[in-house]
């Protein structure tokens, strides 16, 4: 039986991102696999052969001493930080603070929002992705430059709209955030969405659909259907659509999403109208 080829870099590189492997941790390459340096016992003579021993430069660094409090008091934690903030870049130092959550000692950075804190119209997605994570700035990756095609179709851009995620910081390997993860971040979008207080407020697929809105049933069920949405002082027309991710695997439904995008632009009209 003939053996397989051993796999290209370029293959090798391929596999790690579908892996979710995409950023390193160091700058020097460390071999996990090799045996440890020896270590003599007490009063032990060493003996006259060679020693093997593990570079300097391969020593595994300490992790991160921050325990991260348990979840049910992060949570209230989060509630009590996010209802004192007057402001939007008051909630961004409060986050930027905050420690309750373990997703901000895996990320680069905070990725808080972008766009015009007065918009008539929000968009909330899940979590950040790579790109958003070196940036700084939500969808600005392939998703976010569909997005900005998106809006654009309905005569908006970023100058004009506020983008936002449910979680602000990027989940390792972009893996799904955990629901308690999901629960003690919720307080600081809500206020999020409270201060920008939009006309209109659409959630981008259905994990941000289903935490903002509370409701259980698929975007497939849900997307162009109208709902309200309470801040506690006002109620917000909320719209779920499709994530741009998931159009770019599924171009098929992007016809659904331009008519949500026509029901969007309908919408603002109204609201504009009735001021």
């Amino acid at each position: 039986m003939t053996p397989e080829p051993a796999p290209t870099v370029r293959q090798l590189l391929a596999f790690y991102l579908e892996a979710g492997v995409d950023c390193a941790l160091a700058e020097e390459p460390l071999d996990r696999l090799a045996d440890p340096a020896p270590v003599p016992a007490a009063g032990a003579t060493a003996s006259p052969g060679p020693v093997r021993t593990v570079p300097a430069a391969a020593a595994i660094p300490a992790p991160r001493a921050e325990p991260a409090p348990a979840p049910d008091a992060a949570i209230v934690s989060a509630r009590e930080a996010a209802r004192t903030a007057p402001t939007l870049e008051a909630l961004r130092a409060l986050l930027e603070k905050f420690d309750g959550c373990a997703l901000k000692h895996t990320a680069t950075r905070l990725v808080f929002g972008d766009g015009n804190p007065q918009a008539r119209i929000m968009f909330v997605g899940e979590a950040p992705g790579r790109d958003e994570d070196i940036e700084g700035l939500p969808f600005v990756g392939r998703s976010g430059k569909l997005l900005d095609r998106m809006i654009g179709a309905i005569g908006l851009d970023r100058s004009s709209a506020y983008i936002a995620n449910v979680i602000p910081w990027r989940p390792p390997g972009n893996r799904t955030p955990t629901p308690q993860e999901t629960q003690i971040c919720l307080p600081f979008i809500r206020r999020q969405i409270e201060l920008v207080n939009p006309d209109v407020l659409v959630t981008l697929g259905n994990p941000s659909t289903q935490t903002l809105l509370s409701i259980r049933e698929g975007i497939m069920r849900t997307r162009g259907r109208w709902f309200d949405y309470d801040t506690g002082t006002r109620t917000i027309r909320a719209l779920p659509t499709f994530h741009p991710a998931y159009l770019l695997r599924s171009p098929s439904y992007k016809r659904m999403s331009w008519q949500d995008l026509r029901s969007i632009a309908k919408a603002l009209e109204q609201t504009k109208s009735a001021s």
